[in-house]
């Protein structure tokens, strides 16, 4: 099993932890520290030597900070953990609704004029910094040593994997001819600073096992103007890439790093959105010019080329057979009889089975009735509930060497409401929305959310996170610049990989989510089309949606033909990969309705 079921929360741990923690912000003089949930590659997934938010709050959520003062302390979440913070932190900690409080308002609130706040200046982005120094007026930000370090006395070694060369055949491209390309891109820059292990691994076609899920080496690195790249990690770790990384990567050790960026020629190229702050502090003080831009890898990693999109397609229909051979198992099972923790190790052991999975993309979130509410559910043998009557909610997916799945269907476990099934419905409505629409070239994820929204607005509800987020090709099961939610300002582009997953969740009662993955691509022009350049969506996941939640009464005629349609390429995409008791069972889920 990937999946381990132990409760890696330790509620009970916070308030002595806490206690220390503001022990050394008295020895330093300071009146606040920040604790990320961030390690210093801004990444979803962290380390266990990085984790110092769970280690010392008890929440174990992907984003999200601490704030701990000397008479309170913050935790700040977004809509999708703020049903789970209440369950896992002591009551020392004050959940803080977080965007809609922002850190440099809570600071400004709750830190005496002239107090001073301290930060680790590898854990934080320019950006960050730059925006919480211009909202906290009367209050100073000190850099310093990371205090959580000095208090856990346990704390893990850094990861030491090693990292493996990932085939051109499913990268599309050789590294050396990504790095010429990107390297022409940096204009007037001389370099560019690379520290987001995604970028790096995919700028490399090099994939490693440093962190759980997302298939990284953890590493800094240095993209030059000439078409050369320093990469900075330790080289024990790459003993088994042979003569892949050729003659333009040069490799120095991690320690190599601040010192090689106080010695560059400028201008250099940062992103201020992951560029930690002890990176243009080097620069700074040495100074050297920086020049402010996204990094350069981001939106030729986020159009997938035509390799990767063929690698994801094949990975999409072995995961959806084994999607298939999973819910065909479920529905034999009765109510009752199963507990959440038996259908996650079922359902990892489908995707094992295809004896190619090299792991899961996330822990699976797997909710029955209440806990369906809870967004990032993830069971433990503590929260381990009876899969009774009701709703079934189960959020999971595959990393395979040729792509990365995600894939949320909600299913009915013996009788459901009326309220259930009109809830599902409105959330399909809001996910054929979004697989049925074109659109004119130039338009980003904020002009399309609310696509999905109407339908649940109407009969006044919603939910709390965003429609979809970028999917990376077996990299980050979560990756940008690309968003299809409000915050998205990104324009869509053919080859991007979003997810489309609109949901709603009662707390308490149940909760609904059902997602697909979809690829932009370039729509044929209609009859008498004045828009010269229009795109849609391409649908990548091929599993069936429960038409036993649907209030059929609520469809239009082109979503109910849109549902038949997309049941109708699910059977013969699958069909053939299946065979009988589940080849009968996806024939009668794929019936149209």
């Amino acid at each position: 099993m990937f999946q381990s079921f132990s409760e890696t929360s330790s509620p009970e741990q916070g308030p002595p932890r806490l206690e220390a923690l503001r022990a050394e912000m008295a020895a330093a003089g300071l009146d606040g520290f920040i604790v990320p949930r961030a390690d210093a590659h801004q990444g979803e997934y962290v380390a266990e030597r990085d984790s110092r938010l769970a280690w010392l709050t008890g929440f174990t959520g992907s984003a999200g900070f601490c704030v701990a003062l000397q008479d309170k302390a913050g935790v700040f979440i977004d809509g999708r953990y703020r049903v789970q913070v209440r369950a896992q932190v002591a009551d020392v900690f004050t959940p803080v609704h977080w965007p809609e409080v922002t850190l440099g308002d809570w600071v400004s609130e709750h830190v005496a004029q002239n107090g001073i706040v301290g930060f680790d200046p590898w854990l934080h982005t320019v950006s960050q910094i730059r925006e919480l120094e211009a909202s906290t007026s009367g209050v100073t930000l000190q850099r310093t040593d990371n205090l959580v370090d000095r208090i856990w006395a346990d704390q893990p070694a850094p990861p030491a994997t090693h990292a493996f060369a990932q085939p051109v055949d499913l990268a599309g491209e050789a590294h050396g001819d990504k790095i010429a390309r990107l390297a022409a891109t940096l204009a007037s820059a001389r370099c560019a600073v690379l520290t987001l292990p995604d970028s790096i691994c995919w700028l490399l076609n090099i994939r490693g096992d440093d962190l759980p899920r997302t298939p990284f080496m953890l590493g800094f690195a240095l993209l030059h103007a000439s078409g050369t790249v320093t990469l900075f990690v330790e080289p024990e770790k790459l003993v088994n890439l042979g003569d892949h990384l050729g003659p333009n990567v040069h490799v120095a050790r991690v320690e190599d790093f601040l010192p090689t960026l106080a010695k560059l020629e400028g201008p250099v190229q940062i992103d201020p959105a992951s560029c930690p702050v002890i990176v243009a502090d080097t620069l700074r003080e040495a100074g050297t010019q920086m020049i402010e831009a996204q990094d350069p890898c981001a939106l030729p990693k986020a159009c997938k080329s035509a390799a990767e999109l063929d690698g994801t397609r094949a990975a999409h229909l072995r995961d959806g057979a084994a999607m298939a051979r999973f819910l065909c198992w479920l529905d034999q099972q009765p109510a009752s009889s199963l507990t959440e923790i038996d259908v996650v190790t079922k359902l990892e052991g489908e995707r094992s089975a295809t004896n190619a999975l090299r792991d899961i993309s996330f822990d699976t979130i797997c909710g029955a009735g209440p806990n369906g509410a809870i967004v990032h559910y993830r069971v433990t043998e503590k929260t381990n509930r009876a899969v009774e009557q009701g709703l079934l909610l189960v959020d999971s997916g595959g990393q395979y060497v040729d792509g990365t799945t995600d894939i949320t269907r909600t299913i009915a476990i013996g009788t459901v409401s009326e309220e259930e099934r009109r809830a599902f419905t409105l959330v399909l409505k809001g996910m054929i929305a979004i697989s049925k629409l074109r659109w004119p070239k130039g338009l980003a994820g904020r002009d399309m959310d609310a696509l999905a929204r109407v339908a649940l607005w109407e009969h006044g509800m919603d939910y709390g996170h965003g429609t979809g987020h970028g999917v990376g090709s077996y990299l980050s099961v979560h990756e940008g610049p690309q968003r299809l939610a409000r915050t998205g300002t990104v324009p869509f582009m053919p080859g991007m990989i979003l997810s489309n997953e609109p949901g709603f969740y009662k707390e308490g009662a149940f909760g609904i989510r059902i997602e697909n993955l979809i690829v932009v691509e370039e729509a044929p022009a209609l009859p008498g089309q004045t828009v010269p350049d229009m795109y849609r969506f391409e649908t990548l996941t091929y599993v069936p949606i429960d038409t036993r939640l649907i209030d059929t009464g609520l469809l239009t005629d082109a979503e109910r033909r849109w549902l038949n349609a997309y049941h109708t390429e699910v059977l013969a995409r699958i069909g053939p990969l299946v065979e009988g008791d589940v080849s009968l069972w996806l024939t009668q889920a794929c019936a149209p309705i």
